[in-house]
């Protein structure tokens, strides 16, 4: 079993910079992949950003040259550094982890691990 928690989230202003932090604990060897998924009110949860155990990246297009992924080099923690960050952002920023490859190419069924969730809420 693998246990994930995020933080960083909390309410910040158009243009202004996040960074999420998500701690892994648990059998992580069995980790092939974590990525950051986000879900706005009446939308559908989804990927945001991925990262291999290798190092591989995947962004969403709404995040790619805004949003960061990254990870420490024991696997354990994932950083998402968000930049220029707009009202469309805000949403429940979920990270999640995977024995496989899908999840973190954007296959929500495939994710195996959930942590429970940071709130990011961009406004004036």
């Amino acid at each position: 079993q693998v246990q994930l928690v995020e933080s960083g989230g909390g309410l910040v202003l158009p243009g202004d910079s996040l960074r999420l932090s998500c701690a892994a604990s648990g059998t992580i060897f069995s980790i092939y992949g974590m990525a950051w998924y986000r879900q706005a009110p009446g939308k559908q949860r989804e990927l945001v950003a991925g990262i291999t155990n290798s190092g591989r990246t995947n962004y969403a297009d709404s995040a790619k040259g805004r949003f960061t992924i990254s990870k420490d080099n024991a696997g354990a923690t994932v950083y998402l550094q968000m930049n220029s960050l707009n009202p469309e952002d805000t949403a429940v920023y979920f990270c999640t982890a995977d024995r496989g490859s899908g999840c973190y190419r954007g296959i929500l069924e495939e994710c195996d691990y959930w942590g429970r969730g940071t709130q990011v809420t961009v406004s004036s």
